[in-house]
């Protein structure tokens, strides 16, 4: 296991930040953890822990909003038809699913969706399903969560005389394609004031915008937040801001499960009679909507979201959970395979990227060992997989290095590439993967510092455990939804001392008690194991990061200490 830097973020000017906690009337240790957020003013405050009630950005702020309502209006007022087009995977399934229901309640004309086939047609727009679009007699073509990059397809959907709307939230290349209306707030140009939406959060702008446009009910947009919370938290986005607000607000909706396809997701992954969180939304519900559309057909899961008939949902939701379970299979067979290339072939002095190939892996599962990948090394990872003659790479990234402009400096050997700063994807010659391999590498040394290949943890604080209390745990509370610029607060305790006998869970978890001025807490540590013989031995103090849990067993509610990283007591500095 690779030993963690311990970073504590405790640098603020002081004045400000007891300023800031009088405001608000809340303790210093809780204003510091806002201004690590960069919540620095008592507004910023407000919104934060209100943020159900924080005002939505004006959607006619985006560039090109009022092209693509007005067109909306025409289609909806001639009945034309109109086909939303979405990616296969959470983010695109969520905006199609959300779209859909809300076009369906709007517009008598003909309505489709389509979802291309990751195997046969690729991400994002296609020429088949262009053509598809065509046949069914679509004039207008609304695609969400890609199209930023697809100037051949919606050159031939403009041929077959379909004007398209694009909401996506990728970053733009040095060519926009010649679509009617781009929604993307990353574009030049864009005054839209909150860049990171994903591309759910893009689709609901603009059906914000059509109700606001048409004077519909804002509750037809309204009640489908429970899809921007799921393909928001997802998608990883950063929960700041109007992402917070929209995903607040939405997991309410996904709790109580009026839907029935998410009614029956939220059953089948034991998840239901309680709040749901991002992280059960990101580690039970998106693996099973992601599942379908990595290993067949993503439609499978806009059925899903968007029947009102219980039987179906049942139908559609096993369909679900099946492939789900063959996607964890093929993962840990691609995973130890993956990291069997690894340990093998890659140069841990001299490479700094890993890039990994081998001939019968499955693409649909690529992004997910990827990220595991990364997550064993602490190296950018690119795991390439064959499809039709040509290699599918899927890629994750480290902290401080942007994957999506290691593709872009080598641009000139791949077929194509798109993507985020942690996470992006490329079709390149299978000939080419060994130069891409040497070329991203140089793009490394010089943009890829040693220091940032030091895994790091980010401690909000550091304090002695009776300082946690009821309130505490009250106010922190109150930075739920956790996410991206907003995890969960860490903590930092020093010289703790370990009460009993650690115990072993499952050969694999941790757990004590510690003690410390008179406060004596459980602690747990998943995937710790490692420390058994460390702390096991005598009776030397221990310095602890954890987050603060409440675990609820048999009715009876208690404070557990979440282990993220130990290391017996060094005297001195904690690093």
């Amino acid at each position: 296991m690779l030993e963690q830097q311990w970073v504590l973020n405790n640098h603020h000017d002081k004045e400000r930040v007891q300023k800031l906690a009088q405001e608000i009337n809340v303790p210093l240790l809780i204003a510091s953890i806002l201004f690590n957020r960069g919540i620095t003013t008592f507004e910023d405050a407000k919104n934060f822990f209100r943020a159900e009630n924080a005002p939505l950005n004006d959607p006619f702020l985006m560039r090109n909003m009022d092209i693509a309502v007005k067109r909306v209006v025409e289609a909806i007022n001639n009945r034309e038809g109109i086909m939303i087009y979405g990616d296969y995977d959470v983010d695109g399934t969520t905006s199609t699913s959300m779209l859909y229901l809300f076009f369906r309640e709007i517009h008598r004309g003909f309505l489709a969706y389509y979802i291309p086939d990751r195997v046969k047609e690729g991400y994002g727009l296609s020429k088949p399903g262009i053509a598809a679009a065509h046949e069914q007699g679509v004039k207008l073509l609304v695609a969400v969560d890609c199209g930023i990059t697809a100037i051949d397809q919606i050159q031939l959907a403009n041929e077959f005389g379909m004007d398209v709307i694009i909401c996506d939230h990728h970053h733009p290349g040095d060519t926009l394609p010649a679509a009617l209306a781009i929604l993307n707030p990353k574009q030049e140009n864009c005054p839209y004031p909150f860049k990171e939406l994903c591309g759910v959060g893009v689709a609901f702008k603009l059906a914000q915008a059509i109700t606001e446009g048409m004077g519909l009910d804002k509750d037809l947009i309204m009640r489908h937040l429970d899809l921007v919370a799921i393909g928001s938290a997802a998608d990883i986005v950063p929960l700041i801001g109007e992402n917070r607000t929209l995903v607040k607000n939405g997991l309410k909706l996904v709790s109580e499960a009026n839907k029935v396809g998410i009614r029956q997701l939220v059953k089948n992954a034991n998840v239901q009679g309680k709040p749901i969180s991002t992280a059960q939304i990101v580690f039970s519900l998106a693996p099973r909507i992601n599942a379908v559309g990595r290993l067949g057909d993503a439609n499978r899961a806009v059925k899903l979201l968007i029947t009102n008939n219980e039987t179906e949902a049942v139908e559609y939701a096993s369909v679900l959970e099946s492939e789900n379970r063959n996607r964890r299979d093929l993962n840990e067979v691609m995973f130890l395979e993956a990291a069997e290339v690894v340990e093998s072939e890659f140069d841990f002095e001299k490479d700094k990227v890993i890039v990994v190939y081998k001939e019968g892996w499955h693409q649909g599962v690529i992004g997910i060992v990827a990220s595991k990948l990364v997550e064993r090394y602490y190296r950018p990872a690119i795991v390439i997989a064959e499809a039709d003659d040509k290699g599918k790479g899927s890629a994750r990234s480290v902290e401080n290095f942007d994957v999506f402009h290691a593709l872009k400096s080598c641009e000139d050997l791949l077929v194509g590439y798109g993507g985020h700063k942690y996470a992006a994807g490329l079709t390149i010659e299978l000939s080419k993967i060994d130069e891409f391999r040497r070329r991203v590498n140089e793009y490394a040394e010089i943009h890829l510092p040693p220091n940032d290949l030091i895994p790091k943890i980010q401690i909000d604080a550091q304090i002695t455990l009776d300082q946690i209390n009821d309130r505490l745990i009250t106010l922190l509370n109150l930075f739920k939804p956790h996410g991206p610029s907003n995890l969960r607060p860490m903590f930092l305790s020093s010289q703790l001392q370990i009460v009993g006998y650690p115990q072993l869970m499952n050969e694999r978890h941790l757990r004590f008690k510690v003690r410390q001025n008179g406060a004596v807490l459980d602690a747990v540590g998943f995937n710790l194991a490692h420390h058994y013989n460390t702390i096991g031995v005598g009776d030397a103090p221990i310095d602890m990061v954890y987050q603060i849990d409440e675990n609820t067993w048999q009715g009876r509610t208690t404070v557990q200490l979440k282990i993220k990283d130990l290391r017996v007591h060094r005297n001195g500095s904690f690093n």
